[in-house]
């Protein structure tokens, strides 16, 4: 069993200071909770600030990044998030860097692969789907517009994921397709899933939230409206391989049949 805790978390925009705080508050009081695995939304310290990208977008080593590894390494926690991170690029400068942080080491980094609207003109795509291996699980992580890509989810099974982790800020009004996508991603790779949503409103969106834990069965293991919460459940990781043995999906593909 892994306990592992969703912090949704509005997003004040352009405020850096201001949502690290938020985040690492919210990170101590799922502490307390007994998580082990503590998740923030996509680019949880800034939001999709373009217009001071500039000054708020970081290089190696990543002060938020650093921030955050003293605290893992504090508490002997794994953190997963992301950040905007400036690049060397001339025409797309940014990236939107994925990290996963345990006990105040990184572990893996990961580049978003796929840019959804006005990202694409600010955001270099990533070129490389690989889990993140930790001293004793293995993470697959995904950023929001790439849970309608199962594809991705599927790569990060086979190459070893443990566990499927979502970062997003998935907006009103697709809500719905975000809770439908969700469970689907795990059913089909029978392999839990942590979808972790922001709340609250940006200059041009609102978001739904709907954060959720769901397990290799694809079932609601926990479950957020749209406020700011935390939500934790203990996820069984054994049950993927029972369930593998029973109804063996990734032995069973007819990859001969399929073109890719």
């Amino acid at each position: 069993m892994v306990k592992v805790a969703c912090i949704q978390m509005d997003i004040e925009h352009c405020n850096k200071k201001t949502n690290i705080e938020k985040a690492l508050a919210m990170a101590n009081r799922g502490l307390a909770m007994g998580a082990e695995i503590i998740v923030f939304p996509e680019v949880f310290s800034t939001g999709f600030c373009y217009e001071q990208m500039d000054k708020l977008a970081e290089k190696s080593p990543y002060p938020t990044v650093g921030q955050l590894a003293d605290f893992s390494k504090k508490n002997k926690c794994i953190l997963i998030g992301s950040i905007v991170e400036e690049l060397d690029a001339k025409t797309k400068p940014y990236a939107n860097l994925g990290f996963c942080i345990e006990s105040g080491i990184i572990r893996g980094t990961y580049h978003k692969i796929h840019p959804f609207g006005e990202e694409k003109g600010h955001f270099t795509p990533g070129d490389s789907i690989q889990p993140i291996k930790l001293e004793n699980i293995c993470i697959g992580l995904e950023i929001c517009y790439e849970i309608r890509f199962p594809e991705v989810a599927r790569k990060l099974v086979l190459e070893g994921a443990d566990l499927l982790v979502t970062i997003a800020q998935f907006p009103d009004p697709r809500g719905n397709h975000w809770r439908i996508l969700g469970p689907a991603r795990a059913v089909e790779n029978q392999i839990p899933h942590v979808m972790c949503n922001r709340t609250g409103k940006d200059p041009t969106k609102s978001f739904p939230g709907s954060s959720m834990i769901i397990d290799a069965l694809g079932n609601t293991l926990a479950d957020s409206g749209r406020d700011e919460c935390i939500i934790i459940a203990d996820i069984d990781l054994s049950l993927a391989k029972e369930l593998s043995s029973k109804i063996p999906v990734l032995n069973d593909r007819r990859r001969d049949l399929y073109s890719n």
